[in-house]
């Protein structure tokens, strides 16, 4: 890539790019101002997540949580409700811990030195880019997929973008192009040219306000990169959940362990099962060992199934009769439906309570 980047005339470049960038730009919530913080949270949303969808949840979350100071004092119940959606989320953990130390350590001002803000939970390299060039106009390279996949194109790289060395490589030649140019400027409209034009499939070369720069485009193999290697599909599992409701008509939830995927989230209890004719022994027994509580397993009432990155649940979903509980159950509340719903659930679960809502309601029209 270094031989390559050579070829590249760097200042036409980047007054093709930003040029374009200004007359196309997205108007988006979070480009309202350079103030870090609002930065901040848009760009840890944005991880893996697509703008569309992050727009609603920025909306709520700022308006709910405006300043570092509001989302450090916040209950984290009601920062993961404000999140329920978006999923990953480690991702806002992390920020609600690392907004605490800014708010601790550094009054309440996210710092500007990459040393500092790179020390915060949760900051990575990309991040960090991201939010010391957008908000600071540090001339610091933000390299994601996107990112890599516009200049895999333009200097025709051939290197793995799934590997660490390659993002290393890029963080190291990137800054050429930062040279002279308003960083913030330059990092967003490369985000853009990626999301609107330099697109993962079919990309709109036509529309491209620097295709006359792109090598891959020359040798006519755009669309064969970036090179990534294919993930193995995601594994399934079988589920099986319970709804199971008191003479009160609350129903039992439970709260998810400290650590692990969808760590201190609440869903109804579920477990693996092997074989769909034993589910509902499994779940008796399950119940018994897990929550002491002796439940007969009533009628299947609904199917969800939930596809992470890695994973694949199919969860089958019963109701289930009480026939003796304990008071009180570890990492477990009895809950009413409209005090659920102030607690964050996985999407699978939060499928699993609208249905339930809807048939409470349906019964009681």
């Amino acid at each position: 890539m270094e031989q390559q980047l050579e070829n590249i005339d760097i200042k036409r470049f980047q007054q093709d790019l930003i040029s374009w960038y200004e007359d196309h730009k997205r108007d988006l919530p979070w480009r309202q101002n350079q103030d870090p913080y609002r930065v901040w949270v848009s760009e840890v949303m944005l991880q893996q997540t697509k703008v569309d969808t992050v727009i609603p949840y920025y909306n709520r979350f700022m308006q709910q949580f405006p300043t570092p100071q509001k989302l450090a004092e916040a209950d984290e119940e009601d920062v993961m409700k404000a999140w329920e959606g978006l999923g990953y989320y480690s991702r806002v953990r992390n920020l609600q811990s690392a907004v605490r130390e800014v708010v601790a350590d550094y009054g309440g001002e996210v710092p500007s030195s990459k040393k500092a803000f790179s020390s915060l939970k949760g900051v990575g390299p990309y991040t960090a880019g991201a939010v010391l060039s957008i908000a600071y106009e540090k001339p610091e390279p933000a390299v994601d997929g996107n990112v890599m996949r516009v200049f895999s194109r333009i200097l025709l790289s051939r290197e793995d973008i799934g590997k660490a060395k390659t993002r290393k490589k890029f963080e190291s030649l990137l800054p050429a192009f930062l040279n002279d140019a308003k960083p913030s400027q330059f990092n967003q409209a490369v985000m853009e040219l990626g999301a609107l034009v330099c697109t993962p499939t079919s990309p709109g070369c036509l529309l491209c306000p620097v295709q006359y720069h792109c090598m891959a485009r020359a040798e006519g193999v755009q669309e064969e990169l970036p090179v990534k290697e294919k993930k193995k599909a995601p594994a399934k599992k079988e589920m099986a959940a319970v709804i199971l409701c008191d003479q009160q008509g609350k129903t039992l939830f439970h709260q998810r362990g400290e650590s692990g995927l969808l760590a201190r989230l609440w869903e109804y209890p579920n477990v693996e099962t092997k074989q769909k004719g034993e589910q509902k022994d499994t779940l008796s027994q399950f119940l018994k060992n897990t929550y002491g509580v002796q439940a007969k397993i009533g009628n299947k009432v609904q199917k969800v199934q939930h596809v992470f990155s890695h994973l694949i649940w199919n969860i089958t979903v019963y109701e289930g009769m009480i026939e003796e509980a304990p008071e009180h159950s570890q990492d477990c509340k009895w809950l009413t439906l409209e005090e659920a719903q102030k607690y964050a659930f996985p999407v699978s679960h939060q499928k699993i309570l609208k249905a339930q809502i809807e048939r409470r309601d349906a019964e009681w029209n």
